[in-house]
């Protein structure tokens, strides 16, 4: 059976806080991760038709304890477990807790987990699928399903990812200091890497998968909760909200791409837009500058401008001169130069765009911005060219047939129109 709607809500923020109680009662991070999987599971398949338990946390907490303890026995090691657990934990952490009382108050595992999950040891898939697992409380088979992986693989990934994290001795904790800063930069990172593939699917016959985007939303809410005077965690969680916000506008409704300058902008969500503009606000200017809060700012400059011409263009531009200073990358160079494009004219753009690397690992994106720019430009068979170029180099099938549409509209042997554009 499957958890309906909302016993799956209720059960994913719970589930780091069950994982939480029991890797602090017993130390071991991938046993006790697997006991509140089944204890998850068992609660999607009772609660529907028995009914949610008075104190859901305490009844997931219990049975998730019973599969642990099941476990242990199956391998005929209790005794020398429970000698572990007594070195491990103080004597009155063997006191089995009333309801309520399993977790000190005020005190919320996520962040600890997920320092763990994104451990550094840990290869950046397996990151994506242990967070998603042990934090966002989805199942091997909705995460592999989510990447259009056989559960098998995602399987392997997750426990490769606790083998990492078990041979890098990497404990139940925040880590200190002076490393709080770059392994809060992997977490955020891991946490955008989710949001994207939710937002523009990689691979597969959809544009969106919304489930990853918005359990990244959910998880970088309760990160920014927990560290609320971290000024890239309000940019990367107020970029996701202006970002997510045109969700409904980027498809038709045949699922195909909708590009930005065509989408329906009273379709986009305003409640999203305006929390996302209060946390620019908020943060520009009061914490330190990072990538995240200025591609939250280009993102408001986006979602609030009436039209595509009517955009702060070159504000825009400006905002790209200071992140590619912040964060240097073939991306933001590529996005740069549309701004420069829209702003000073294609031929502007392709300047820049040509100081981009081609046999770098952008190829899709580059091919795909430069048919654009040499379409406004005027050169039809160049734009033609990459249009089809890009149309092969990705996986998206949306986008595959966006491209390939946009490469019909222009006949083969078109002559080119020598228009200059904006200078």
């Amino acid at each position: 059976m499957t958890a309906s709607a909302p016993v799956a809500e209720l059960l994913r923020p719970l589930a780091p806080q069950v994982l939480g109680v029991l890797v602090r009662r017993y130390g071991q991070f991938d046993a006790c991760e697997d006991a509140v999987q089944e204890a998850l599971l068992a609660a999607s398949e009772q609660w529907p038709a028995e009914g949610v338990p008075g104190n859901p946390r305490s009844w997931l907490v219990t049975v998730a304890t019973r599969r642990l303890t099941d476990h242990w026995r199956s391998e005929s090691a209790r005794r020398r477990r429970e000698e572990s657990v007594a070195v491990r934990e103080p004597a009155s952490s063997a006191v089995v807790p009333g309801p309520g009382e399993e977790q000190p108050a005020g005190e919320d595992d996520t962040l600890k987990l997920l320092f763990l999950c994104c451990h550094p040891a840990v290869s950046p898939p397996s990151q994506v699928a242990l967070t998603l697992r042990a934090v966002g409380g989805l199942t091997t088979a909705q995460i592999a399903s989510a990447f259009l992986v056989p559960e098998a693989t995602m399987t392997r990934r997750i426990t490769r990812a606790k083998e990492s994290i078990a041979a890098a001795g990497s404990t139940f904790s925040e880590p200190s200091p002076d490393d709080f800063g770059d392994r809060l930069s992997v977490v955020l990172q891991v946490l955008y890497l989710i949001f994207n593939e939710g937002y523009a699917a990689t691979s597969g016959e959809n544009l969106v998968r919304a489930e990853l985007a918005t359990e990244a939303i959910r998880l970088t809410r309760a990160v920014h909760a927990l560290t609320p005077g971290e000024g890239e965690v309000a940019g990367l969680l107020a970029l996701m909200l202006l970002t997510d916000a045109r969700r409904a506008a980027r498809t038709g409704p045949d699922g195909e791409l909708v590009p930005l300058q065509d989408q329906d902008r009273g379709r986009w969500d305003a409640a999203m837009i305006a929390e996302g503009e209060a946390l620019v606000d908020a943060t520009l200017g009061h914490a330190a500058l990072g990538p995240y809060q200025v591609q939250a700012a280009i993102a408001a400059l986006h979602a609030t401008a009436p039209s595509t011409e009517e955009t702060d263009w070159p504000q825009i531009v400006e905002l790209y001169h200071v992140l590619r200073a912040l964060m240097p990358s073939p991306v933001v160079t590529i996005n740069h130069a549309v701004a420069v494009a829209q702003a000073s004219g294609p031929a502007r753009g392709l300047e820049l765009l040509d100081t981009v690397d081609a046999k770098l690992d952008v190829g899709r994106r580059l091919d795909a911005v430069r048919a654009h720019l040499l379409e406004l430009a005027g050169d039809l068979p160049g734009a033609r060219e990459h249009y089809l170029r890009a149309a092969r180099r990705t996986a998206s099938l949306p986008e595959r047939r966006y491209l390939m549409n946009r490469a019909g509209r222009i006949a083969p042997g078109t002559e080119p129109m020598h228009h200059r554009g904006r200078e």
